[in-house]
């Protein structure tokens, strides 16, 4: 597959959302839609009032009556490329005495690309893009309680182009589902309490199905407060999420200093990737139904001595990349003896925060902030990205700002967010 588009996927799905994270593949099912949610730091799970809801949680359809249209455009990364687009179109209808059904579709155009040859020579052009179809529903369990779930079909179509002894499509078609909860009334009267588990599902592959990537399965928890309920609501809101995504590297389990050099067998193999106690030693990534309980601890309990420069060694040098007998560093001074830390895995955690205010439910503004250590999704003193919004709502209609501030430079800065909703 031609060099400059994989560069070019890679950077953006780098970028696309809080997670910046390449241990997954489909990352842009991650980009947060609706520019009201957008306006409050991208925070939404216990929210989910509006037909967005069969994105960011579910289970908020049960609280909804009616029916409603939502609609959303957005250049994605504007600092990086002038043709990443991505759009979102949500939908939910009411069914007496049933419950609430919807859907929403979710497109990420990532342009025309230039294809080339394993030498180099220009083969062609070819448009990139990703769709995610779903469908929901989400019904009361109580008065206070809801529950809802989604069904999604996603395809991937990278290029129809392929070079040299390159197999497979480029192309790829996944199903995955989600699930969701929302409890109002938690602990206090006016906090409501939003918790949804997303993009559940096998993992994606493209030319080469040893090399597949996991489904970016994303959990998300969430809490609102409501401070005003009257002609003046004034609600704050935060969310933290969790890629429940367990990716290993190269790394020594057993602690004889090296990495592999066995079979699953226990069998002597000098390119195995399992020690003499036939546990795996080489990268991988554990499937969703194990990472989600694994994913807690896979950069701190699991991670133990990783080869974080490829000799297949374990340390053997000092911090300064002098080499040392029992040295706890690689030659480029990073720790691999003892690396794993609780720290660590704190630090994959993504914060979304923000306040909201409505004057007779026809006016809002509002702002948030994204914090992303890991991805680095934040500004260079620490500080959060800061988001602001506002809305306009008249006679049904409604139409929603968003934007993303961020330091000259930053991919994820000066993004504007534009949707349209529409009660029917």
């Amino acid at each position: 597959m031609k060099r400059i588009f994989i560069t070019l996927v890679i950077i953006s799905i780098l970028l696309t959302s809080a997670f910046a994270s390449s241990e997954a593949g489909a990352v842009w099912l991650l980009i947060n839609p609706g520019a009201r949610a957008c306006g409050m730091g991208e925070a939404g799970v216990a929210v989910a009032d509006n037909a967005d809801a069969t994105y960011y949680n579910p289970a908020g359809l049960g609280f909804l009556g009616g029916r409603e249209l939502s609609l959303m455009h957005v250049q994605w990364l504007p600092n990086l490329a002038d043709d990443l687009y991505y759009d979102f179109i949500a939908y939910r209808h009411y069914v007496k005495d049933v419950g609430t059904f919807g859907g929403n579709l979710s497109l990420m155009n990532l342009g025309e690309q230039t294809a080339t040859s394993e030498t180099g020579d220009v083969i062609g052009t070819f448009r990139s893009y990703m769709l995610a179809v779903t469908g929901s529903y989400g019904t009361r369990l109580s008065r206070t309680a809801s529950f809802g779930g989604n069904f999604k079909i996603i395809h991937q179509h990278l290029t129809d182009m392929l070079a040299g002894k390159e197999k497979g499509s480029g192309q790829s078609t996944n199903f995955a589902f989600d699930l969701g909860y929302m409890k109002k009334e938690f602990l206090l009267r006016n906090l409501t309490f939003g918790a949804s588990i997303a993009n559940i599902g096998n993992k994606i592959s493209f030319v080469d199905v040893e090399q597949a990537d996991p489904m970016p399965t994303n959990l998300k928890l969430g809490l609102k407060y409501d401070i005003f309920k009257n002609h003046n609501k004034i609600s704050v809101t935060y969310d933290i999420n969790k890629l429940l995504v367990a990716s290993y590297p190269d790394r020594d389990v057993d602690g004889d200093k090296r990495i592999g050099g066995w079979d699953e067998d226990g069998n002597r193999n000098p390119g195995g990737e399992f020690n003499k106690d036939g546990k795996r030693e080489g990268a991988h990534t554990d499937s969703w139904y194990k990472a989600i309980f694994t994913s807690w601890v896979d950069d701190w309990f699991l991670l133990h001595d990783p080869d974080l420069d490829g000799n297949s060694q374990i340390g053997g040098y000092n911090k300064a990349g002098v080499a040392e007998e029992g040295g706890k560093y690689n030659r480029k001074g990073d720790l691999e003896v003892d690396a794993g830390s609780f720290g660590a895995e704190m630090e994959s955690l993504v914060h979304n925060f923000g306040v909201e205010y409505w004057y007779n439910n026809q006016f809002a503004v509002r702002m948030g902030g994204i914090y992303d250590k890991e991805g680095d999704i934040r500004l260079k003193n620490g500080l959060p990205i800061m988001t602001f919004g506002a809305s306009l709502r008249i006679a049904g209609l409604g139409a929603d700002f968003g934007y993303t501030y961020g330091e000259s430079g930053h991919p994820r800065a000066n993004t504007m967010f534009f949707s349209f909703n529409i009660k029917i």
